[in-house]
């Protein structure tokens, strides 16, 4: 197993992409989802290869991308998709977006679970259907799908529901009894399921990730994934995605779809996808996934020491931790004063949704040191 670290400061202050290029230099960027640790060693070769041989052309029809990602599923999560049902697209919002034009009409209302990822209203909107809200239960331990609120939405006439599995941004892994229970109502009541699965590979051993696809006979008749080497690769601006189908009716959905919904995926996104689903990564998702373990335990005993009154649930899967700031009573989003006064940018809860308000998710995707850094900033709030 590889050990992964992140880059140092200095190194990660020369990168342009939006985390870095948000902020002035005196801000400590832990606010949208890029990681700042060095490409997998596999992907870095893989995209220097292609630019000595000038391999900047159009995506081949042809490729080994869906065999590729059928083997990574099975080794990963014990799932055996079929390739001849994946078909690839830009990125994963691309690939909802056009999902949810096939499976439901103009007005149409699509069910999301708040808090959860801000884009996945507007993907609903732009897909020209209409959200309906049936947020998460907080039992106290962890986040569920309230099963009894999502009836009553189908019962209601909603056509869709959008999953996002694992969850942004509690990183909740849901049990495989929820996604059952959740594909037997779809099929009840004749709605579609698309599950947004690009923190996946970022599920942490020993939490019980299930793909949807993978939860029963149910879920293979009504669902669609949508599945990525992006979030856990660092990959979000090389466009690849791949959505996924296991059984003929939604497979013809998929194959209906115009080719350059296809040919919009970037060939370097494809190409560094190539290479991150190869067993040969395998060593260098295994060493950032127990980095990964290691920055969530910190960030806990962190905030537990520096910022009394935090409650903070160490996530599942993925990089985000999802922070309750509320008896902090800095606000209804206390990322402004954080950002203001500490010199650390956070994502604010509310685009979240309602249930968001005084929240604050934190990328620990980085060094412990920046993490370190970050909460002692903001630990010197509370101790003024």
């Amino acid at each position: 197993m590889l050990e992964v670290k992140a880059l140092p400061l200095e190194e990660l202050r020369r990168r342009t992409s939006e985390k870095w290029r948000e902020y002035p230099e005196d801000v400590l960027p832990l606010f949208v989802a890029e990681t700042d640790f060095p490409l997998a060693p596999t992907v870095a070769a893989a995209l220097h290869d292609a630019v000595d041989r000038g391999d900047t052309g159009y995506i081949a029809s042809r490729g080994p991308l869906a065999d590729l990602f059928a083997a990574f599923a099975r080794r990963r999560f014990g799932w055996d998709p079929d390739p001849a049902r994946m078909r690839s697209t830009a990125d994963v919002s691309m690939g909802i977006v056009e999902l949810l034009r096939c499976v439901t009409q103009p007005g149409e209302r699509v069910v999301v679970m708040p808090p959860v990822y801000p884009p996945f209203y507007e993907l609903v909107a732009e897909a020209g259907a209409e959200v309906e809200r049936v947020p998460l239960r907080d039992t106290g331990t962890r986040w569920e799908m309230d099963l009894d609120g999502l009836r009553s939405a189908l019962q209601d006439g909603a056509r869709a529901i959008l999953l996002c599995n694992p969850h942004n941004p509690t990183g909740t892994v849901h049990e495989r009894a929820s996604l059952e229970a959740l594909a037997e109502l779809a099929e009840e009541f004749g709605a579609a399921v698309v599950s947004d699965e690009i923190h996946a590979p970022l599920a942490q051993p020993g939490t019980g990730f299930t793909p949807f696809l993978a939860a029963n006979d149910a879920a293979r008749r009504v669902g669609y994934a949508v599945v990525s080497a992006s979030k856990a690769f660092n990959l979000a601006g090389l466009k690849c995605a791949l959505m996924i189908t296991a059984h003929d009716e939604t497979s013809a959905v998929v194959r209906s779809l115009p080719v350059e919904v296809e040919w919009r995926t970037g060939q370097f996104g494809l190409l560094a996808a190539v290479a991150a689903f190869s067993e040969e990564s395998d060593p260098w998702l295994d060493g950032l996934l127990r980095t990964l373990d290691a920055n969530r335990v910190l960030l806990e005993d962190l905030l537990a020491r520096l910022v009394p009154g935090a409650r903070y649930r160490v996530p599942d899967a993925g990089y985000l931790g999802w922070i309750d700031l509320r008896p902090l009573e800095w606000g209804e989003n206390p990322s402004r004063r954080i950002l203001r006064d500490a010199r650390v940018a956070l994502q604010g809860g509310t685009p979240f949704g309602a249930e968001g308000k005084g929240f604050v998710r934190l990328n620990f995707g980085t060094s412990p040191e920046i993490i370190t850094e970050a909460v002692e900033r903001i630990g010197a709030l509370v101790a003024r």
